[in-house]
């Protein structure tokens, strides 16, 4: 079974009380549908990074968090992946305030993660940035994951 990088997007979304925005509230729904109906053909996997990134803020909205993520296996964090994360900020590709998104992509290309379920579309599942990531990730000599958000992973389950 292929794995799925669960990023902090993830348990936001999910956790987080119904949005008064029509694109939040949407992403909360197809969110909730994935993880509870359509990621049964996906082992999820994790990393400290997005614990971290979890338990940060409102310590209630926090705790939902981290209660969401207490099942996910977490993968570790080696240092050729912290070098990989440090090649995509120190290029300007991901920028330097956005460091731990370059962590989340590279934890996936180090374990060979299949996709990265993700609704972050500024830094991690940008089509302006893929290729440039991409580039960094297959010269390290690991291979890029798909980065997808929810909605897109429902896709494997419809009837078509």
């Amino acid at each position: 079974m292929a794995t799925v990088y669960i990023e902090t997007t993830i348990p936001s979304y999910y956790t987080a009380r119904l949005s008064d925005s029509i694109t939040d509230l949407n992403r909360q729904q197809k969110t909730r549908e994935w993880w509870d109906t359509g990621h049964s053909n996906l082992d999820p996997v994790s990393s400290l990074e997005t614990v971290l990134e979890a338990g940060a803020g409102d310590p209630i909205a926090a705790a939902k968090r981290l209660e969401f993520m207490s099942s996910i296996p977490l993968l570790t964090i080696p240092d050729s992946a912290i070098a990989l994360a440090s090649e995509l900020v120190s290029t300007g590709i991901i920028p330097q305030k956005a460091a731990s998104d370059a962590i989340h992509i590279a934890v996936c290309a180090f374990h060979g993660v299949a996709y990265l379920a993700t609704w972050n579309f500024k830094h991690i599942a940008n089509p302006f940035l893929r290729d440039k990531i991409r580039h960094k990730v297959t010269a390290a000599g690991f291979t890029m994951p798909i980065m997808a958000s929810p909605e897109e992973l429902l896709q494997n389950d419809e009837d078509n």
